[in-house]
């Protein structure tokens, strides 16, 4: 494929720092400077004059020629160039205080990379982050534009850059490397071939469909999501409290071809800030909205906007009441003429304290697309756990250590079952008479 001009520039940017002109030795004399002000408004540029821009800040491969639009573009790149030294800055004072392994790119190779920011855009669930799937450093990654928090210091920066750069783990989606450029910090994350796991549980173009129709893919995301949590929360942070912040269905992958979980947008909570926008949030605060999702929010963080270990808990449980009916979190329903608010919840909370029958129960609510194959006993079991999560008393709720203990001995004894229930395939049985 031939490069255009267009693409070349994009992905090629020059920098053209405007040059600093050297101080002028004035004189004590009233006469010398007279001569000095008269001699420096002589040589001020008009502000008509194109030949005081400096080269090439003119030559836009998106300009239509008029002089509005290279007033413009003059503003646009002097305010880019001047960004660029300004995170070439702190992005030197980061390289200094961290661990070697950890990558901090430069602004420049993340514009390179997104074409400019005018590349395909990446599917994000977040309205207050922009991303891009592109090529960096020969590395596949998904780079993520939010907002830095305000009220971090550079030291904060640096302390929670170095813990989350050592954090490996399975069920994680691997931070790369950032870049900081004015407010924003751009995340690098590898990218991971799969799909989020909102649309294997639910295919807006074939309800009937889901690629996790047996019950131990459930258990293998389930088992997956847990140990990934109970990894950030107990041991990617040993000086600091580590939160997610960010879980949620869709914003966990189901690779591929193995069907594993892998937890995403680990440290973007560490690092980037609220959206501030115009009127009251959910906590009612004025000016400010913290980020959430409808449906995964515990109380606590409805009313206050902060986030804690046991609102990730919180939010785990409802992952694992979606997996196991394969519903959204929240959905209405018109009853009698007005629409009524169904939780999955409020469904697992009345399967499991019904009284008697909760078997049956247990079988009509759990997802039909499993076709009645699954451990009843070990279903029941997993949906107390959840619900043990997703208590409205913060307190109450387990620590996700516990929480993966329990799944972990969950996923064993559904293992067994499911070599028991196994028939040989090499064996065929005909009823036909000989």
């Amino acid at each position: 494929m031939c490069k255009t001009k267009m693409a070349i520039q994009a992905s090629e940017p020059r920098s053209n720092p405007i040059p600093n002109p050297q101080p002028r030795r004035t004189s004590s004399s009233p006469a010398a400077q007279g001569k000095s002000s008269s001699r420096s408004q002589a040589d001020k540029p008009s502000s008509s004059s194109s030949s005081s821009l400096p080269t090439g800040l003119l030559s836009n491969p998106y300009n239509t020629a008029t002089s509005a639009s290279s007033s413009a573009t003059y503003r646009l790149d002097s305010s880019i160039a001047t960004t660029a030294a300004d995170s070439r800055t702190s992005l030197s004072s980061l390289r200094d205080n961290l661990p070697e392994s950890t990558t901090i790119y430069d602004f420049s190779e993340i514009r390179a990379a997104t074409n400019n920011f005018l590349g395909k855009r990446f599917s994000s669930a977040s309205s207050s982050s922009q991303s891009w799937r592109c090529v960096l450093k020969g590395r596949d990654v998904v780079v993520f534009q939010r907002k830095l928090r305000k009220s971090m210091s550079s030291s904060d920066v640096q302390q929670k850059l170095s813990v989350i750069s050592r954090s490996h783990y399975t069920s994680i989606v691997k931070l790369l490397g950032v870049s900081i450029s004015g407010e924003n910090i751009y995340l690098v994350y590898e990218f991971v071939k799969g799909s989020d796991l909102s649309v294997c549980l639910r295919n807006k173009m074939n309800p009937d469909f889901t690629i996790l129709s047996t019950w131990m893919s459930r258990m293998q995301i389930a088992t997956d999501v847990a140990h990934g949590l109970d990894y950030i929360h107990n041991t990617a942070g040993l000086s600091i409290d580590m939160i997610h912040k960010h879980i949620k269905s869709s914003g966990i992958i189901v690779t591929e071809p193995s069907f594993n979980a892998k937890i995403c947008h680990f440290g973007a909570a560490e690092l980037c800030g609220e959206t501030m926008v115009e009127g009251k949030s959910e906590a009612g605060a004025a000016g400010m909205q913290f980020e959430g999702v409808r449906g995964y929010m515990s109380p606590e963080f409805k009313s206050t906007g902060v986030a804690t270990q046991k609102s990730d808990v919180y939010a785990f449980g409802v992952v694992i009441l979606e997996l196991l009916t394969g519903e959204e979190p929240v959905k209405y329903k018109l009853r009698n003429g007005s629409y009524s608010k169904i939780s999955v919840i409020d469904t697992a909370t009345e399967v499991v304290e019904g009284g008697e029958g909760v078997e049956g129960r247990l079988r009509r609510w759990v997802d039909r697309r499993l076709r009645d194959s699954f451990p009843v006993a070990v279903a029941e079991r997993l949906t107390r756990v959840a619900l043990e999560c997703v208590q409205e008393d913060p307190d109450k709720r387990p620590e996700m250590k516990w929480v993966a203990g329990k799944i972990s001995k969950l996923y064993l004894a559904s293992r067994i079952w499911a070599d028991r229930v196994r028939v040989p395939t090499e064996i065929s049985v005909s009823l036909a008479p000989r």
